[in-house]
């Protein structure tokens, strides 16, 4: 594996830790906000809602610019973001930061998955994408705990200034180990790369993530508020949960992503069905102390053992065109992680109660394993993908009817990754 694609994962920590921070940071930023825990929750979907905005306004924007340098930019951005979320006076700046945030999250996340994909060949990419979503595992288990221990001892704004400081870091590994990639003789074309959106497994793949993604973060999102107010654990134990759901995260990618290559719709209905059991179990068994804590590490290895299939599975429907295909997962799982917070908060405003957002994230889950059996069955119809058809060439072998299509020949940075 490239170190570049290791430097990638790197930097993904502290835009994962940003993202997912806000989770152990509710209580705290309402109170200080003077706002209900719901419309706090709404910061979650700030963010998301600008990644989905984002991912594929910058891929576009950015498809012709060197990647090293939009890479470079993005992240400075990102860091200026998490300084201002620092300093906003009111929820409506933290809001407006929020989302600034998260579109050049966005970007670097669509920019940097290609990049990812295409220094390694096709029977490799869900174990690239597993290190880059490794960075998020990472995340979970110590800088969204982390973020909430700051938030406990010194102030939610805390958090905010030590992701700045990750991301100032993140930036020094990308100018000095990112390889400059020069733009390629025949430059790509929009037209070409749109051309994905006439696929229907490409949309199926949409669904698929976004269910997967919303269904946990639907519950996880409110997973600190469960713990004190549901099952009675004091304020204290919230980082520690955490971080035992970002150990299971990290587990979970690091299997997800040896197996997927060989097996993806096998992973893609084991952890869908895996987690849409463990939010009914959270649901039932909310009051137990014992259970919730359990329920936290099983739910982050189901949902993160499912995440390098849904990554790879967008790039092998839609391998002709990698930059869009790494901004339309992008904005895939960000739709989910919209929809999902919107969701539980609906439910907890409804009076259902914080054990209702696992419900609600078990009903999106049981969803998209619906998509995918939809998706299985128009794979095996004889009917080859339209990107399969327009590919340059198409790569079997161990588990070969997954790896639809090969990355395009035309991708700016495999020429010069493979010097």
């Amino acid at each position: 594996m490239p170190l570049a694609v290791y430097i990638l994962g790197l930097s993904v920590f502290a835009l994962g830790t940003s993202e997912f921070m806000l989770s152990g940071l509710l209580p705290p930023i309402a109170a200080d906000m003077d706002v209900s825990i719901p419309k706090a929750g709404l910061l979650i979907s700030a963010f998301a809602i600008g990644m989905v905005i984002g991912a594929p306004l910058l891929a576009v924007a950015t498809l012709r610019l060197p990647r090293r340098t939009t890479l470079i930019a993005l992240i400075s951005v990102f860091g200026l973001g998490q300084i201002a979320g620092a300093l906003a006076p009111t929820y409506e700046v933290l809001f407006v930061s929020r989302v600034v945030s998260a579109l050049a999250c966005a970007g670097f996340w669509a920019v940097g998955a290609a990049v990812a994909i295409a220094m390694v060949p096709v029977n490799a990419r869900a174990r690239a994408m597993a290190v880059m979503i490794g960075g998020l595992s990472i995340a979970n288990v110590l800088g969204v705990p982390l973020g909430a221990f700051l938030g406990e001892s010194f102030g939610w704004r805390s958090a905010f200034w030590a992701v700045g400081a990750a991301s100032a870091v993140a930036l020094v590994g990308v100018v000095t180990r990112i390889p400059r990639i020069p733009l390629p003789d025949e430059k790509p074309q929009l037209k070409r790369e749109l051309a994905i959106y006439k696929d229907r497994q490409v949309w199926l793949s949409i669904v698929i993530t976004a269910l997967a993604a919303g269904g946990v973060f639907c519950a996880f999102s409110y997973l600190a508020p469960l713990l004190t107010d549901v099952a009675g654990l004091s304020s204290g134990w919230v980082p520690w949960v955490l971080a035992l759901f970002g150990a299971g995260a990290l587990i979970g990618t690091t299997i997800g992503g040896r197996v997927a290559d060989a097996h993806l719709f096998g992973v893609l209905l084991s952890g869908i069905g895996a987690s849409t059991v463990f939010l009914v179990a959270l649901a039932l068994f909310a009051s137990s102390q014992v259970a919730v804590v359990g329920l936290a590490f099983l739910l982050g290895l189901s949902a993160f053992y499912t995440a390098p299939a849904l990554n790879a599975r967008m790039f092998n429907v839609a391998g002709a065109a990698p930059t869009l295909a790494g901004a339309t997962t992008t904005a895939a799982f960000n739709l989910g992680n919209t929809s999902g917070p919107w969701l539980g908060g609906t439910v907890i405003d409804a009076d259902f109660g914080f054990q209702a957002t696992a419900w609600a994230g078990a009903a999106m889950l049981l969803v998209g394993l619906a998509a995918v059996t939809v998706s299985l069955r128009l794979r095996g119809d004889g009917t080859p993908s339209r990107l399969v058809a327009t590919a340059t060439s198409t790569t079997t072998g161990t588990g070969g009817k997954d790896r639809e299509a090969a990355p395009s020949p035309l991708d700016p940075a495999r020429s010069a990754d493979r010097a």
